[in-house]
């Protein structure tokens, strides 16, 4: 479904996908966004992984990684960093939890994809991620 939205005095023209999928993918002038709705509440537009980068201004607090890179563990659903299991310099294994997501009042275990010692972690208990944030850096 195509659509204009007015914000201000610009004008966007905007395709909406299947608006019962999660997320909901939107295209705004030839830029492809994930659109994860809630009921009663405000939406938030996240630049989908496929999609050119978005303007700076749109997505400066945002921390992104490539989804499934071997390097960056990703958020695979907005959520509140609930609690933080491994540290930089950590050895982890493939499985091994690394930090808990909580997403709509269930807590989700986000593991290592591999082996690899831990970098960084780019996020702090309490934060709030949008999906595809990237969480955890490997060194190599």
């Amino acid at each position: 479904m195509k659509i204009q939205v007015k914000v201000g005095e610009q004008s966007f023209e905007v395709e909406v996908g299947e608006t019962n999928a999660r997320p909901i993918k939107a295209e705004i002038d030839g830029q492809t966004f994930e659109v994860w709705p809630e009921e009663n509440q405000v939406v938030e537009v996240i630049p989908s992984q496929e999609a050119a980068p978005a303007p700076k201004a749109a997505v400066a607090s945002v921390k992104t990684g490539t989804t499934g890179s071997a390097k960056v563990v990703t958020a695979p659903l907005p959520g509140v960093v609930d609690s933080i299991k491994a540290k930089p310099g950590d050895s982890v294994s493939p499985g091994q939890e690394l930090l808990v997501l909580e997403a709509m009042k269930m807590k989700n275990s986000i593991k290592a994809t591999r082996a690899g010692k831990i970098a960084a972690v780019l996020v702090s208990v309490g934060e709030t991620v949008p999906h595809g944030a990237a969480l955890v850096e490997f060194t190599d």
